[in-house]
């Protein structure tokens, strides 16, 4: 199956693009970045639209650059870029980590940072990781840029939280806790996963931990931080016995749904398993030095 007649425009800037968006009726004309999911949306059909607005000709839009202690991502910066990045790898290991189970290494070579966040499917990686790592996330529109908290980017499922005549610009994440975690099931290597479950913190000198944060993927219907259980980790020495009252409290922060991967039940039994031994792989994890 292929995707029904639509029209294509090429922008060469980000304001071109944001007009060219204005002149369709909301939700006819979509931006076209690495086009792994969208097109993909559009030859089943499971989308109808009027207009692509192409905006890979857009300068600036593809970069990982340092702004004082931040890391900046342009929004069509490459999973290929994120995954052999240096900077990326020093400064933010968790997403380093977690890029790497990504699709597949064609997809990874075309899809974008900025396309998998506005897309917002809740079992892929990358709004996970970017989640957990408390991003920023800075749109253009007719009206000038704003600024969007990675925690209130979602309405829902595939609903992230800009207007249809906006657009993703680049991604900003602060410094990251030193240690981190990631785990996830899959049926098999590159696929959506069942669920995952990704951690970071700041072991102290005293041993207990600070700054835990705790994401968990595929059990709702958005990317989830899960607040309950990082109350309960944090200021701890994550003993045993912390991260077991850790991950029995995952039920309350949870909303699995059943599709042809998993039903909900499974989900929701596999998740304080992966809670437990993500928070545990964390507590014994070699920190990062920035």
């Amino acid at each position: 199956m292929k995707s029904a007649p639509i029209k294509y425009h090429r922008a060469t800037s980000v304001e071109e693009a944001v007009q060219l968006l204005s002149e369709y009726e909301p939700g006819e004309a979509r931006v076209l970045a690495g086009g792994q999911n969208l097109v993909a949306m559009l030859n089943m059909r499971l989308w109808r639209l009027t207009a692509l607005i192409d905006v890979n000709a857009i300068p600036g839009l593809s970069v990982i650059e340092p702004r004082g202690d931040d890391i900046v991502f342009g929004a069509l910066t490459r999973h290929a870029m994120v995954e052999h990045s240096e900077l990326v790898a020093k400064r933010l290991p968790l997403l380093s980590t977690m890029i790497r189970h990504v699709a597949d290494r064609q997809v990874r070579n075309r899809g974008t940072l900025g396309g998998s966040l506005v897309h917002g499917d809740p079992s892929a990686e990358m709004p996970l990781g970017c989640l957990v790592l408390n991003a920023r996330l800075h749109v253009h529109g007719p009206n000038g840029s704003r600024e969007i908290a990675m925690e209130d980017f979602y309405d829902g499922p595939y609903a992230a939280a800009i207007e249809p005549d906006e657009m993703l610009t680049r991604i900003e994440i602060p410094p990251a806790p030193r240690h981190h975690a990631f785990m996830e099931v899959v049926r098999r290597h590159g696929d959506f996963c069942v669920l995952s479950v990704a951690v970071v913190g700041d072991q102290k000198d005293d041993g207990t931990w600070q700054n835990v944060r705790i994401g968990l993927g595929g059990l709702s219907e958005t990317p989830v931080l899960a607040h309950a259980l990082m109350e309960i980790a944090e200021g701890t020495t994550l003993s045993d016995e912390v991260i077991a009252r850790a991950a029995a409290a995952v039920g309350g922060v949870i909303d699995p749904a059943s599709d042809f991967r998993a039903s909900a039940e499974y989900r929701a039994h596999l998740a304080p398993v992966y809670v437990e031994r993500a928070l545990k792989a964390m507590r014994t994890s070699t920190p990062v030095v920035h």
